[in-house]
């Protein structure tokens, strides 16, 4: 039931892609009405992050080109959410009633608990640490080499992108390249990679124990060096839910059933990075966001008609 008795109202914490694909869907229904809060007042292409390095892209796009028009965008932080009373609490001092909560809050970059790495390391997972990178970058001789750590998707491209514009770079994988990737899958990757030069340490060996200024040391007991080291190993996702009294994972992410609603309100869901589903993790992307998104704004119209949750179609057998 709407607190108004004529609309739904859903308020949807998060701009990024889980979050714009479930305001856009709930906001075609007669009915709904949707808020977006976002910190920032433009969409983040988080897969442009690394292009946004070399100059190639600015992975930025206006929310007018990307929300429905009948998406209400707050530009502001969600610092609390009183489950109870189904409010959200926001940093620039106001209040969101919902009937249906969204929690789309993303991921950033992790805290690298390698001795150095926060310190000597930069990130490509946000808007911030991408446009710091580029300004560093920018400062550093053409020459000088630079390493990248983590052989995910993201360290793959951001690789590429570095050795596509001149650089001479070394991924660092910690392990096997593409780790993601099915085995006849990354063949052709680190054939690309060879041949944009880049030099790809993989093994076990190669896992990174110290970041300094101008190295990473492996743990085979070798220095890498390189004038900048970019760190692409892990995510994060904020403390909302836990600081909310919600139930999370090890992680911090926000524990769903099959249906991505929250296991302790039924009028919380969750979409993308922040979320996490009982016995069936899926992999932080972007491309999982989209489809959370959906997923998220189907249950919530479910539950708003009375109808039975059914479980995400990313959720079904064989999915990733």
């Amino acid at each position: 039931m709407s607190r108004n008795s004529e609309n739904i109202e859903v308020v949807v914490l998060g701009g990024g892609y889980g979050g714009v694909k479930a305001a856009n869907r709930l906001a075609r229904r007669a009915g709904v009405s949707v808020t977006l809060v976002n910190p920032r007042p433009d969409f983040v292409e988080r897969i442009r992050l690394h292009q946004l390095v070399t100059g190639s892209d600015d992975a930025v796009e206006a929310f007018g080109e990307v929300l429905g028009r009948n998406v209400r965008l707050v530009v502001d932080t969600a610092t609390l959410i009183a489950h109870a009373e189904r409010r959200v609490s926001l940093a620039g001092g106001g209040t969101l009633v919902y009937d249906h909560l969204v929690y789309a809050v993303g991921s950033g970059a992790s805290v690298p608990g390698v001795p150095g790495a926060a310190e000597f390391a930069h990130t490509v997972a946000d808007l911030d640490g991408a446009r710091r990178l580029r300004s560093t970058l920018a400062e550093t001789p053409a020459t000088a080499p630079v390493t990248v750590v983590g052989a995910g998707l993201t360290g793959v491209e951001t690789a590429a992108e570095l050795a596509e514009a001149g650089r001479h770079v070394t991924l660092v994988c910690g392990g096997v390249l593409g780790p993601s990737l099915h085995a006849r899958g990354r063949r052709p990757v680190a054939r690309r990679l060879a041949a944009l030069g880049v030099r790809v340490l993989e093994g076990a060996g190669t896992r990174v124990t110290e970041v300094t200024r101008d190295a990473v040391r492996l743990a085979d007991g070798r220095d890498v060096t390189g004038a900048v080291t970019v760190w692409t190993a892990g995510f994060r996702v904020p403390d909302l839910a836990a600081r909310s009294g919600l139930s999370t994972d090890a992680h911090g992410r926000l524990v769903t059933d099959p249906t991505l609603t929250s296991v302790d309100d039924d009028r919380i869901v969750a979409a993308g990075d922040a979320g996490v589903i009982t016995g069936r993790p899926l992999r932080m992307s972007c491309q999982a966001a989209v489809q959370l998104g959906t997923g998220a704004a189907d249950t919530i119209c479910a539950g708003s008609r009375g109808s039975p949750r059914r479980p995400s179609g990313c959720c079904s057998p064989g999915s990733v």
